[in-house]
């Protein structure tokens, strides 16, 4: 099980890779971290929501919660309990991150450039201090 401040903790450090990796111009590298740190910051807000101190991490651990069991942002979202207010206090940022997948991790080197990894990293950075974290 991961602690919720585990979660916060890496969230935190998956976006500082992610600025680390766009300044050295690594945007793939950049924007596929962003989306893993939404990621995680969802997870963190599932546990806030639901009142839980820890977030499955196993395949033991996750038996009876297989919806739980999911990279999609989008379902994630829905289960944090908090999709009205990202959609609505930010949904700019919402619809940047929201094009993440966590397949893009075998999409062609070069499928991001600079401008989308910079938006990439404003988005979850608003989107992790605002809301999820």
């Amino acid at each position: 099980m991961l602690t919720r401040a585990e979660l916060t903790h890496i969230a935190q450090a998956r976006l500082a890779d992610a600025e680390a990796l766009h300044q050295a111009g690594r945007y793939d590298g950049a924007v596929y971290l962003c989306g893993y740190a939404v990621e995680v910051g969802l997870k963190h807000r599932i546990c806030v929501t639901l009142g839980w101190t820890e977030y499955p991490s196993s395949s033991r651990e996750f038996e009876g919660l297989q919806s739980l069991k999911t990279h999609t942002l989008s379902t994630l979202l829905k289960l944090s309990g908090m999709e009205v207010l990202v959609k609505a206090t930010h949904s700019t940022d919402w619809t940047v991150v929201s094009a993440w997948n966590s397949e893009s991790r075998y999409a062609p080197v070069g499928w991001s450039d600079q401008q989308r990894s910079q938006l990439f990293i404003e988005a979850t950075h608003r989107l992790l201090t605002d809301v999820l974290l």
